[in-house]
Protein backbone atom coordinates (compact mmCIF):
# COMPACT_ATOMS: atom_id res chain seq x y z
CA UNK A 1 0.00 0.00 0.00
CA UNK A 2 1.34 3.40 -0.96
CA UNK A 3 1.09 6.31 1.40
CA UNK A 4 -0.75 9.43 0.15
CA UNK A 5 1.30 11.71 -2.07
CA UNK A 6 0.27 14.71 0.05
CA UNK A 7 -2.16 15.22 2.92
CA UNK A 8 -5.74 15.92 1.87
CA UNK A 9 -8.54 17.86 3.48
CA UNK A 10 -11.41 15.41 3.71
CA UNK A 11 -14.23 17.95 4.09
CA UNK A 12 -14.63 18.58 0.35
CA UNK A 13 -13.84 15.13 -1.05
CA UNK A 14 -14.12 12.59 1.76
CA UNK A 15 -13.78 9.51 -0.47
CA UNK A 16 -11.76 8.98 -3.64
CA UNK A 17 -10.47 5.78 -5.22
CA UNK A 18 -9.03 4.36 -8.40
CA UNK A 19 -11.28 1.37 -8.99
CA UNK A 20 -13.35 -0.40 -11.63
CA UNK A 21 -11.54 1.44 -14.44
CA UNK A 22 -12.55 4.83 -13.04
CA UNK A 23 -11.50 7.58 -10.70
CA UNK A 24 -14.58 7.68 -8.51
CA UNK A 25 -15.63 9.14 -5.21
CA UNK A 26 -17.89 11.28 -3.09
CA UNK A 27 -17.77 15.09 -3.19
CA UNK A 28 -19.50 17.32 -0.65
CA UNK A 29 -22.01 19.90 -1.85
CA UNK A 30 -20.90 23.49 -1.48
CA UNK A 31 -24.42 24.68 -0.77
CA UNK A 32 -26.15 21.94 1.26
CA UNK A 33 -24.45 20.18 4.16
CA UNK A 34 -26.78 17.19 3.80
CA UNK A 35 -26.01 16.58 0.12
CA UNK A 36 -23.09 14.85 -1.50
CA UNK A 37 -22.34 14.02 -5.12
CA UNK A 38 -21.08 10.72 -6.44
CA UNK A 39 -18.72 11.49 -9.32
CA UNK A 40 -16.58 9.40 -11.65
CA UNK A 41 -14.40 9.55 -14.76
CA UNK A 42 -13.65 6.43 -16.80
CA UNK A 43 -10.20 5.50 -18.01
CA UNK A 44 -9.46 5.85 -21.76
CA UNK A 45 -12.86 7.23 -22.80
CA UNK A 46 -13.03 9.85 -20.00
CA UNK A 47 -16.79 9.29 -19.88
CA UNK A 48 -18.00 11.09 -16.76
CA UNK A 49 -20.94 10.88 -14.40
CA UNK A 50 -22.10 12.98 -11.47
CA UNK A 51 -25.26 12.72 -9.40
CA UNK A 52 -26.42 13.34 -5.85
CA UNK A 53 -26.53 10.62 -3.24
CA UNK A 54 -30.26 10.24 -3.99
CA UNK A 55 -29.67 9.83 -7.77
CA UNK A 56 -30.60 13.33 -8.89
CA UNK A 57 -28.45 14.56 -11.79
CA UNK A 58 -25.79 17.17 -11.20
CA UNK A 59 -26.83 20.50 -12.70
CA UNK A 60 -23.25 21.43 -13.59
CA UNK A 61 -22.39 18.29 -15.57
CA UNK A 62 -24.00 19.26 -18.85
CA UNK A 63 -21.68 18.19 -21.60
CA UNK A 64 -18.51 18.94 -19.62
CA UNK A 65 -16.81 18.21 -16.31
CA UNK A 66 -18.60 19.87 -13.41
CA UNK A 67 -16.85 21.34 -10.37
CA UNK A 68 -17.46 18.10 -8.44
CA UNK A 69 -15.50 16.10 -11.00
CA UNK A 70 -12.71 18.69 -11.07
CA UNK A 71 -12.50 18.53 -7.26
CA UNK A 72 -12.44 14.71 -7.45
CA UNK A 73 -9.57 14.77 -9.95
CA UNK A 74 -7.65 17.30 -7.87
CA UNK A 75 -8.02 15.24 -4.69
CA UNK A 76 -7.14 12.02 -6.50
CA UNK A 77 -3.80 13.54 -7.52
CA UNK A 78 -3.17 14.52 -3.89
CA UNK A 79 -4.07 11.03 -2.69
CA UNK A 80 -2.32 8.94 -5.36
CA UNK A 81 0.04 11.33 -7.14
CA UNK A 82 -0.55 12.94 -10.53
CA UNK A 83 1.62 10.43 -12.41
CA UNK A 84 -0.34 7.47 -11.07
CA UNK A 85 -3.73 9.09 -11.80
CA UNK A 86 -2.66 10.01 -15.35
CA UNK A 87 -1.38 6.48 -15.94
CA UNK A 88 -4.57 4.93 -14.52
CA UNK A 89 -6.85 7.13 -16.65
CA UNK A 90 -4.54 6.70 -19.67
CA UNK A 91 -4.03 10.43 -20.10
CA UNK A 92 -0.87 11.38 -22.00
CA UNK A 93 0.47 14.60 -20.50
CA UNK A 94 4.14 15.68 -20.42
CA UNK A 95 3.97 17.17 -16.90
CA UNK A 96 1.17 15.46 -14.95
CA UNK A 97 -0.80 17.81 -12.71
CA UNK A 98 -4.47 17.77 -11.80
CA UNK A 99 -5.09 20.74 -14.10
CA UNK A 100 -3.18 19.21 -17.04
CA UNK A 101 -5.01 15.90 -16.64
CA UNK A 102 -8.47 17.52 -16.53
CA UNK A 103 -7.71 19.87 -19.43
CA UNK A 104 -6.39 17.05 -21.63
CA UNK A 105 -9.44 14.92 -20.92
CA UNK A 106 -11.85 17.86 -21.42
CA UNK A 107 -10.27 18.64 -24.80
CA UNK A 108 -11.47 15.26 -26.11
CA UNK A 109 -15.09 16.29 -25.38
CA UNK A 110 -15.93 13.14 -23.43
CA UNK A 111 -19.51 11.97 -23.25
CA UNK A 112 -21.64 12.02 -20.16
CA UNK A 113 -22.29 8.49 -18.94
CA UNK A 114 -25.04 7.02 -16.87
CA UNK A 115 -25.01 6.94 -13.09
CA UNK A 116 -25.30 3.17 -12.65
CA UNK A 117 -22.07 2.97 -10.61
CA UNK A 118 -23.16 5.70 -8.19
CA UNK A 119 -25.00 3.34 -5.85
CA UNK A 120 -22.03 1.01 -5.38
CA UNK A 121 -19.58 3.91 -4.93
CA UNK A 122 -21.81 5.54 -2.33
CA UNK A 123 -22.27 2.18 -0.59
CA UNK A 124 -18.48 1.75 -0.37
CA UNK A 125 -18.20 5.25 1.10
CA UNK A 126 -20.81 4.44 3.76
CA UNK A 127 -19.03 1.19 4.58
CA UNK A 128 -15.78 3.11 5.12
CA UNK A 129 -17.60 5.60 7.36
CA UNK A 130 -18.80 2.74 9.54
CA UNK A 131 -15.21 2.10 10.61
CA UNK A 132 -15.19 5.48 12.35
CA UNK A 133 -17.65 4.07 14.86
CA UNK A 134 -15.26 1.32 15.99
CA UNK A 135 -13.80 1.71 19.46
CA UNK A 136 -10.05 2.27 19.57
CA UNK A 137 -8.28 -1.06 19.77
CA UNK A 138 -4.96 -2.69 19.05
CA UNK A 139 -6.65 -5.91 17.91
CA UNK A 140 -6.53 -6.53 14.15
CA UNK A 141 -9.60 -5.73 12.09
CA UNK A 142 -9.57 -8.16 9.14
CA UNK A 143 -11.27 -5.72 6.73
CA UNK A 144 -8.58 -3.11 7.37
CA UNK A 145 -5.49 -5.28 7.03
CA UNK A 146 -4.55 -3.61 3.76
CA UNK A 147 -4.10 -0.23 5.56
CA UNK A 148 -0.47 0.34 6.53
CA UNK A 149 0.20 0.72 10.27
CA UNK A 150 0.90 4.38 11.03
CA UNK A 151 0.79 4.66 14.82
CA UNK A 152 -0.10 2.86 17.99
CA UNK A 153 -3.60 3.18 19.42
CA UNK A 154 -3.66 4.70 22.89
Amino acid sequence: MLSPARPRKLAKVPFVELADGRVQGVVSSGSDIGRVYVSSVAASTYEFACSTNNNRPCGGARGMFCNHILALLNESTLQYGAERVARYLRVDVPEPTAQAISQTMSATRPSQGDNTAAASVFSQFLRHLAYLEFAASTAPVPELQWFPPTRAVV
